[in-house]
C-alpha cells in the first residue's frame, strides 16, 4: 500500500497529490509550495476549491483581485490566517517560505474570502496521554462558504496518541458520510536538531478493500486514506507532531460524520477522569 504514502522531494512543489491527475484517487488533494526566500508562484487549480494556508511562510496572496497577507513563523505557533480560492482562480503567491494548498474537486463557485485565524475554532480533544488539540479552518462550525472542502489542523504533542479511537468515513449510512482523507505532516525536531517522527495506521473496514498499513511518518510526508479505519498516529516521545488533515466525498451535505472503530471506542469513557496534556491546552 506504499502507492498512499507520498513523500517530498527537493522541486518548488515538494509534494503534490491531484485528484485530477491520480486514477486512485478523487476528490481531495495537498499541494506544498516552496517560496525558498522569496520570490513568486502563480498556482491554478481548474476545477478545485482549494485552501492557502501557511506552514512556515511571510507572503501577499493575490487571488479575484483580493490581496491578503498570510503570516506564520511554524505550523506549532499556533493559528494561522488563510485565504479560500474559488474553483477555476489562479492565485499569485508572493513571499518566502512554506505554504499548504488543499483542496477538493468542486463544481459551484463561490467568493474569493479571507479567513482571519480569530475565526477558527480552536478545542482540546482526548484526555491524558491522548490529548491533542484541532483547529478547525472549514469543518462544519467554521467557514462555510465552499462547496466540498473540509480542513482541521491537528497539533499532537510528543509522546500522545492521536485519530484514537481509529474511525472511519467511508460509506453514506445515517451516521456516517464517504470522505477521502489527506493526512499531511510535519514533526518537530530534537532539541539537538535530529529529525522527529511518528506513526499512522490505516486498515481494513470491509473485506471487499482490503488495506493494511502502519508506516513511519517524517516531515513533509503524505498519507491518503482512501477508506477504512485510520488510526491511531502516534507521535514519538519527545518530538511534536503535526498534520493537516484535507477531506472530501461524493455527497452534496458537507458533513463530517464517522464511526469509532468497535474495539477501540471504548477509550472515550477515561477522558472525563482523566486530566489534560497541558500542553495541548486552547
Amino acid at each position: 500500500m506504499s502507492a498512499y504514502v507520498v513523500h517530498p522531494d527537493r522541486s518548488p512543489v515538494p509534494l503534490q497529490v491531484d485528484p485530477v491527475d491520480r486514477a486512485d484517487w478523487n476528490y481531495t488533494g495537498v499541494y506544498v509550495l516552496d517560496l525558498g526566500e522569496g520570490r513568486a508562484l502563480e498556482f491554478g487549480l481548474e476545477s478545485q476549491e482549494s485552501l492557502v494556508l501557511p506552514l512556515a511562510a511571510d507572503l501577499t496572496v493575490t487571488v479575484a483581485g483580493q490581496r491578503h497577507h498570510l503570516s506564520r513563523t511554524s505550523v506549532f505557533a499556533g493559528v494561522a490566517d488563510a485565504v479560500y480560492v474559488p474553483v477555476g482562480e489562479s492565485v499569485v503567491l508572493e513571499g518566502s517560505g512554506r505554504v499548504a494548498i488543499a483542496s477538493a474537486v468542486a463544481g459551484a463557485q463561490h467568493p474569493a474570502a479571507f479567513l482571519p485565524a480569530t475565526d477558527v475554532p480552536v478545542a482540546t480533544r482526548g484526555a491524558g496521554n491522548m490529548t491533542r488539540l484541532v483547529r478547525n479552518y472549514a469543518m462544519p462550525g467554521s467557514f462555510s462558504g465552499c462547496e466540498k472542502l473540509l480542513v482541521c489542523e491537528v497539533v499532537t504533542p510528543g509522546g500522545n496518541w492521536s485519530s484514537y479511537p481509529a474511525h472511519k468515513h467511508d460509506e453514506h449510512t445515517e451516521t456516517e458520510r464517504e470522505l477521502e482523507e489527506i493526512y499531511y505532516y510535519e514533526i518537530a525536531d530534537s532539541p539537538s536538531g535530529t529529525p522527529g517522527f511518528g506513526y499512522h495506521q490505516t486498515t481494513s473496514s470491509d473485506p471487499r478493500r482490503p488495506i493494511d498499513m502502519l508506516v513511519e511518518v517524517r516531515t513533509g510526508d503524505a498519507v491518503l486514506v482512501p477508506y477504512g479505519w485510520h488510526g491511531p498516529v502516534v507521535a514519538a516521545p519527545g518530538h511534536d507532531m503535526y498534520y493537516l488533515n484535507v477531506m472530501a466525498g461524493p455527497d452534496a451535505d458537507r458533513a463530517w460524520l464517522i464511526s469509532d472503530h468497535p474495539e477501540q471506542t471504548w477509550v472515550r469513557g477515561l477522558w472525563p477522569d482523566t486530566p489534560l496534556d497541558p500542553r495541548a491546552r486552547v
